[in-house]
């Protein structure tokens, strides 16, 4: 059943924080050292009439770590400012909520042609600013919105911009494979640098060399703990998994999710594509005879390569597949296919808003909230940022 999940208690976890160092009398950080945080089912989604009925965040259904933030920010801290664009505000709202603060007042309207204007309603003279805006469809409007952001943070006079892309859109195109190609996300990057930003923290990047293509510094989050712990908590048998890579070009992110999910073997889908968004499976490396088959992959767009490599375990003897993803593009005809039988859960996050229509029994939809507005706070304070995927 659909499920939206959400950060909650202090049980144990794979994600934790490390001990941070004092300062005087005041310690830059927030939180007691070595808290742990868990991922939680929250309450399934209900479907009435065919609609998911979504749970709504208050004082009374917010979740108590979300809401144990609120009382640790210091007074100094209105230093950080967090803004959102248009193209995910929920994800924005949680990550403020995580963090205790109150999203910046911002001004986002088109004009009759298009045209998109922004103006901030608050002063950010000086100011640490986190702009929240994945490049998801449509993406050239969300891009063209982020920039013109950027822009007004830096012509108002922030002290550093931090442009907050869950998704990043044209990460596809990093290399020529064809000639006469270009290469898309060098361009993007180009543009986010020259509108502003001086810093992009960006989660699960198609490629690792896209952070090569920014002047600026990176900071790279992966989704893959969240959907660990959401996997840890399911009653399945450690020597019954096997982890799939869809591709040949996902076996290092297979490989390393599987040596975190108890060290389980890995297979590899082999397959030729003639297109794009055109896949054909060819074969399969590795036995997943009688076991659980947990795929991974970065997104999902038309989710072609990822059913059809379904088929194939089943035609290979797997009992069950599970599909993982943290990006759900979800472009037609991705739900037909997702929703046909072969999938036993749909595993994805909320870097990209999920639209009620695109719903379905086996998909479940976890939050990086807690990722992202861990990770802001650790660029504010100058904290390692790595350490909390350790």
């Amino acid at each position: 059943m659909a499920s939206l999940v959400f950060s909650s208690s202090s049980s144990s976890s794979l994600i934790s924080r490390s001990s941070l160092t004092s300062r005087n009398n005041e310690s830059r950080c927030r939180f007691p050292a070595r808290v742990s945080v868990r991922c939680q089912l929250m309450e399934p989604l209900k479907f009435e009439n065919g609609k998911p009925c979504i749970p709504v965040l208050n004082d009374q259904t917010m979740p108590g770590f979300f809401s144990s933030r609120q009382d640790k920010v210091r007074n100094n801290d209105t230093r950080l400012r967090i803004f959102s664009g248009t193209a995910n505000p929920s994800l924005s709202q949680e990550i403020a909520c995580y963090m205790g603060l109150d999203l910046g007042k911002i001004k986002i309207k088109r004009f009759a042609d298009g045209e998109i204007y922004v103006q901030l309603q608050e002063s950010v003279r000086g100011c640490d600013v986190y702009l929240v805006q994945p490049t998801c469809p449509p993406a050239n409007e969300n891009l063209m919105e982020l920039l013109i952001m950027i822009d007004a943070c830096r012509r108002a006079s922030a002290k550093n911009i931090t442009a907050v892309i869950p998704y990043f859109g044209y990460a596809r195109a990093d290399r020529k494979t064809q000639g006469r190609e270009s290469i898309a996300a060098k361009l993007v990057a180009n543009l986010i640098t020259e509108a502003g930003a001086n810093r992009v923290l960006a989660c699960d990047l198609h490629s690792g060399q896209s952070m090569g293509y920014f002047d600026i510094p990176v900071d790279h989050v992966y989704g893959q703990p969240v959907i660990l712990d959401y996997l840890a908590s399911k009653t399945i048998c450690s020597n019954d998994l096997v982890v799939v890579s869809p591709d040949v070009g996902g076996v290092a992110r297979a490989r390393a999710f599987a040596k975190k999910l108890s060290d389980a073997p890995l297979a590899i889908v082999d397959k030729r594509r003639h297109g794009h968004n055109v896949a054909e499976v060819m074969n399969l490396i590795g036995d997943v005879r009688g076991k659980v088959a947990v795929m991974v992959d970065d997104m999902i767009d038309t989710a072609g390569t990822i059913a059809k490599g379904a088929a194939l375990l089943h035609q290979e003897g797997a009992r069950e597949v599970y599909a993982c993803s943290t990006h759900a593009v979800f472009s037609p005809p991705a739900i037909e296919r997702l929703s046909s039988g072969l999938f036993q859960e749909v595993i994805i996050t909320n870097t990209i808003p999920v639209s009620e229509q695109n719903y379905f029994p086996q998909l479940t939809v976890l939050t990086v909230a807690n990722l992202l507005g861990e990770t802001i706070w650790r660029v504010h304070d100058d904290c390692s940022v790595s350490s909390i995927f350790q």
